[in-house]
């Protein structure tokens, strides 16, 4: 146990790799359908192009999806929905129609009533005797009882999908169902107004009689408050008895015998043999896949998956390397894949709607947001290539998508900027709708042909792109990415740190800025990412807030605080700004991926200065050298190496006493040459090429910055 604990310790990496490409195979072919593939493509409209085609055993034909919802909507026209009768609700209501009756009374009579009645009204409802009260309630308590006892529906949701008003329902009461057409029972309103209308038939012409229907007393009393449904819809039988009559419906329309031919090379595929086909097609897979060659069909779809992921891992490993080493990276690439696999598998096994709606082009945005355009590309095709074996029309749905991915990835050239996403959208259902177009007329058929169906579709999904910006916040947070939109917001020089460094250290928020555009312009042409650049060059120097007097840029006066100082004080002093700022970096919960550039912006280099002055001062002593070198690490990216160049180049540019073309050049050269001497380059994955085009730069930049003019020879 001890030896693999250690095996695995070794080589955890690899077995790490070996793990998640193993258990992304499996659930990928897991999520695939345990069917046989069809041997044929098809598409109505268009001529099939495979030599004539026999059936090679008898088989049922299949209706289709139009001719079952006919049939469906047939059979639930004879629906009865089914309701339950609450003895207890008119009981409650009674009740409280009685209670409510003697209060408005009362207050009637003590000439508080919300309608305004004459004093006499009033003096009249004191002086009534209790019979002639009672009797009105008497009637109002009939009224309600035999509104309840035919029953006021529950209008559920069911009864407006219902084909027409005029239905039978069954009424459950005491567990006896009986029928009853809709016209029989009570809504709220139809009781409230049957209630009135027996109210005003019922008046006499008593004297009271006059009185209490003048007053408005029984418009007071709201006699539609106590007019509650009592036939409580029931859901659960209701849907057993809608299943159970769905049940009945076959599938199937006859038989197609063997041995007869189906479709012939060049035949046009119109809705007959489409139909016909698709009963083949679905009959071949299923027996396939109920059959002793399950076996067969699975190794085949692990090879599919197994190669394309093959095929990923090799592009990444010979182009994205960093991203292959580091697991929590590729484990998020390997996840999108899967989720979007998984989105679709349950989409198109359960019929849940249109695959079409699902927003495709959303994974290669958030790829291209957290790297670079190529890499989300190459993501987006293995994407689709395996949810094209789950689509139908396969190769139709794969150009679709494949197309308006693309689209997405070339459209999407910055994520922060307002509005961009919602174009991205916008350009990608024009995409949708135009091939979809364009595939429409090329099956030969006409304009009038033509449904929204599928263009709302693709408006769906186009529209469900944005959830970038929120996904795009998660899987920052989950996987400590970094995105463009984040880098805007702390490249803003009113962030509260980069306010503090202006406030602290002037200078060196003015030296911040320089080598920020410095590195920015290099990052541009070498194809490094300049926003990270920048925003690492802004805060690179941030451990500079504590002693900032220390530092020459930020010296105010000729007196210099390291003159009190001894070299080796000195030198610490200086070192310890890039821990310092390490530590401000992470109390403020910045990014690991801009905390790193404040680490290895000195590398492992030394502070020459005070380095060469104590050995000046002691000739003969053996120097600690570790005392005036950075504790590293060196930079691992060609952004970091980047602004250690530009830091590097502007501090010493500062210092020249002779500023020309040549001395800026000699400059460049000799810090960038010393930096390269001294390994400082060596985990950067930075060329030779690219250091070249950097001192360029610098060079152009600097003379630029210092106002240098180019000597013109003489006599011109």
């Amino acid at each position: 146990m001890r030896k693999i604990i250690i095996f695995l310790g070794k080589h955890f990496q690899i077995v790490y790799r070996l793990f998640l490409f193993i258990a992304s195979t499996a659930l990928l072919v897991y999520l695939f359908p345990r069917e046989g593939s069809f041997p044929y493509e098809f598409q109505k409209g268009k001529p099939w192009l495979h030599a004539d085609l026999y059936s090679t055993f008898d088989f049922p034909l299949r209706k289709s999806n139009r001719e079952i919802n006919f049939e469906k909507d047939s059979i639930l026209k004879e629906f009865k929905p089914y309701y339950n009768y609450q003895k207890e609700i008119p009981r409650e209501q009674e009740a409280k129609l009685n209670k409510a009756f003697d209060v408005l009374w009362a207050k009637y009579a003590g000439g508080r009533g919300k309608s305004i009645i004459p004093d006499d009204m009033t003096l009249a409802f004191k002086n009534a005797d209790s019979l002639t009260k009672s009797n009105y309630l008497v009637i109002l308590d009939t009224l309600l009882q035999n509104v309840y006892n035919v029953g006021i529906i529950q209008f559920a949701e069911q009864i407006g999908q219902l084909p027409s008003k005029d239905f039978t329902l069954v009424i459950i009461r005491d567990n006896v169902g009986e029928e009853f057409d809709f016209s029989d029972v009570f809504t709220q309103k139809i009781a409230y107004e049957f209630i009135i209308n027996k109210l005003n038939k019922s008046k006499g012409n008593a004297k009271f009689d006059h009185i209490i229907y003048k007053s408005g007393f029984f418009k007071d009393l709201n006699l539609n408050t106590f007019l509650i449904p009592n036939l409580i819809y029931n859901e659960d039988a209701s849907k057993n008895i809608k299943d159970e009559m769905i049940k009945k419906i076959s599938l199937t329309k006859g038989m197609f015998l063997s041995d007869r031919k189906i479709v012939g090379k060049g035949e046009i595929v119109n809705e007959d043999k489409y139909n016909v086909l698709m009963s083949l097609k679905y009959e071949y897979e299923n027996k396939l896949g109920h059959s002793e060659k399950l076996i067969y069909i699975l190794a085949g779809q692990v090879l599919i998956v197994g190669s394309l992921l093959i095929l990923l891992m090799v592009f990444v490993v010979s182009f994205r390397r960093e991203i292959y080493q580091n697991n929590m990276r590729f484990t998020f690439i390997l996840l999108l894949i899967i989720i979007e696999v998984g989105g679709s598998s349950l989409v198109a096994g359960r019929d849940l709607f249109n695959l079409y709606i699902i927003p495709f082009s959303l994974l290669p945005i958030i790829i291209r947001t957290f790297y670079d355009a190529r890499l989300a590309l190459s993501i987006h095709t293995i994407a689709i290539l395996l949810v094209g074996f789950l689509a139908p029309n396969g190769f139709e749905f794969v150009f679709f998508n494949f197309s308006a991915g693309a689209i997405a990835i070339i459209s999407l050239t910055n994520l922060y900027r307002r509005g961009k996403l919602f174009n991205t959208a916008l350009y990608v259902f024009l995409t949708y709708s135009s091939l979809y177009l364009a595939m429409f007329l090329t099956q030969g058929n006409d304009f009038s042909k033509l449904t929204e169906q599928y263009f709302i579709y693709f408006a769906v999904s186009s529209f469900l792109l944005l959830m970038a910006y929120p996904l795009i916040f998660v899987f920052e947070k989950m996987f400590g990415f970094l995105s463009d939109m984040t880098l805007m917001e702390l490249s803003d020089t009113n962030q509260p740190l980069l306010r503090k460094l202006s406030e602290k250290a002037p200078g060196t928020f003015q030296h911040s800025l320089q080598v920020a555009n410095l590195a920015e312009e290099a990052a541009i042409k070498i194809g490094a990412n300049p926003l990270l650049v920048r925003v690492g060059a802004l805060y690179h120097d941030l451990g500079k807030i504590y002693n900032p007097m220390f530092f020459i840029e930020n010296l105010s006066t000729e007196k210099n605080p390291h003159s009190a100082l001894s070299n080796e004080t000195s030198a610490r002093v200086i070192i310890e700004h890039v821990m310092r700022g390490v530590e401000i970096a992470q109390k403020h919960r910045l990014p690991d991926q801009i905390v790193d550039f404040i680490r290895t912006h000195h590398g492992a280099s030394t502070v020459q200065f005070f380095y060469r002055s104590y050995l000046k001062e002691h000739p003969e002593e053996d120097v600690d050298k570790s005392k005036f070198t950075y504790p590293g690490p060196i930079p691992h990216s060609k952004e970091m190496a980047l602004v250690m160049m530009a830091d590097s180049v502007e501090a010493a540019s500062r210092s020249l006493r002779e500023i020309n073309q040549n001395t800026i050049n000699d400059l460049v050269d000799n810090i960038i040459y010393y930096q390269m001497v001294n390994e400082q380059y060596n985990n950067s994955n930075i060329t030779y090429k690219d250091i070249g085009m950097v001192k360029t730069i610098f060079k152009r930049k600097l003379l630029n910055i210092y106002h240098v003019r180019v000597e013109y020879p003489q006599g011109t």
